[in-house]
Formats: C-alpha cells, sequence, structure tokens
C-alpha cells in the first residue's frame, strides 16, 4: 500500500481496522511487561487509536507516529486537554497532556527522537505492511529501541491475499522480529470473521558485539 492509498482511505473514512473501543488484549497483557509508571511507550502507525489514551491513563507518556495528518486531527479533537503544536525533527508534532504524536512517515523517525521510549505497542502497524515493506518496518523498530526495551504485538492471520490488514502468520513474526527481540507468543485464538488474532511479548536484545 502506498503512501497515496493510506492516505485516501482515512480522507474517505476506509478505516474498517480502527476500533471505537480499547483493545482487550490491552488491559490483558500489558502488565505482563513489568513497566513502571512514567516509562514512555512509542505506538508506530497509530492513527486515533484509543488505546493511546488507554495507555496515557495508566501513567504512560506516548509517543504516536502517524502519516495521516486527519487521523491526528480526529485524535486531540476527542480529547478534553489544550493541544499544542510546533515541529520536531522534521515532523509536525502535536501534544495533549501525556500524548505526543508525530505527523510523518515512520521510516523517518530517527533514534534520538525515541532516546527515553522503554516500551512499544503494537496493534496495527505490522500488519497494516504489505509483505515487500515489513522487514524493512522490523529493522527499523529494532534500531529505535534500546537493549532490554519491551514490547506487545498483535498480530492476525487469515486466508486472504489482501489487506490491511494483512496476514502475518506465526513463522514471520518469528523470522521478521527474532534476529533483534526475544519473542514469546502469549495468546493467541480465533477472532471475528475467520480471523485468527495472536499477542506477542517482545524484548528487545543486545547488539552483537
Amino acid at each position: 500500500m502506498s503512501v497515496t492509498d493510506w492516505l485516501t482511505r482515512w480522507q474517505q473514512g476506509r478505516i474498517g481496522f480502527h476500533r471505537s473501543a480499547v483493545h482487550e488484549a490491552l488491559p490483558e497483557h500489558w502488565h505482563e511487561l513489568a513497566l513502571s509508571a512514567g516509562d514512555r511507550v512509542l505506538v508506530p502507525l497509530c492513527g486515533k487509536s484509543l488505546d493511546m489514551r488507554w495507555l496515557a491513563a495508566h501513567g504512560h507518556p506516548v509517543l504516536g507516529v502517524e502519516l495521516s495528518p486527519l487521523a491526528l486531527e480526529q485524535f486531540v479533537a476527542a480529547g478534553s486537554e489544550p493541544v499544542d503544536h510546533d515541529r520536531r525533527g522534521g515532523f509536525a508534532r502535536s501534544r495533549q497532556g501525556m500524548i505526543e504524536l508525530l505527523q510523518g512517515d515512520f521510516f523517518y523517525l530517527e533514534a534520538d527522537l525515541c532516546a527515553d521510549i522503554a516500551a512499544f505497542y503494537d496493534r496495527a502497524a505490522l500488519i497494516a505492511l504489505p509483505p515487500a515493506t515489513r522487514q524493512r518496518y522490523a529493522h527499523h523498530l529494532a534500531q529505535l529501541m534500546l537493549p532490554a526495551s519491551r514490547g506487545l504485538l498483535i498480530t492476525l492471520t487469515h486466508d486472504g491475499e489482501g489487506g490491511p490488514p494483512f496476514s502475518v502468520d506465526h513463522d514471520e513474526v518469528v523470522q521478521l522480529l527474532a534476529p533483534n527481540f526475544e519473542v514469546r507468543l502469549c495468546h493467541s485464538a480465533p477472532a471475528d470473521d475467520g480471523l485468527i488474532e495472536s499477542v506477542w511479548r517482545l524484548r528487545r536484545k543486545s547488539p552483537c558485539c
């Protein structure tokens, strides 16, 4: 899916991947990462996910990165706190309470903007990307995360060929992420419409010397 296709989806409201409630896997499994209040969380390809508000409500400053300006406009418009706007590192930035949003291409996010990130949350980033882009995503995510940082990943598998959401099976998750992360499957079960949803816990390995 091209940049233009993604932006067009938001403009046309074709965002069936967006959930109108917090994903149930977040409160069920987030505690397994054993983070502390105040630990900052990266949410790649965040859209206008309500999961970011859940994370902030549980004491985590959030850094969301999203290509669509419309998604971020809708997110902050739904909030009650004041919003500050500026630019940082080539991104348009919005700040609302404990949530910082960068509008731009995740692949241009540099490590200095993530220097204090302790964890990441990926509900709809990896499965939003076509096969040719997923390896690049996994590598870039690893470059942004410090050793011992942790993450929660949610994936879907299905029989269809299209997306998003794209089908990412268990073997591919391990192939993509195991070189740089310890990967553990927490839960896998059927979801709606013939989908199988899986929840993964990850921990960034120390780079080899």
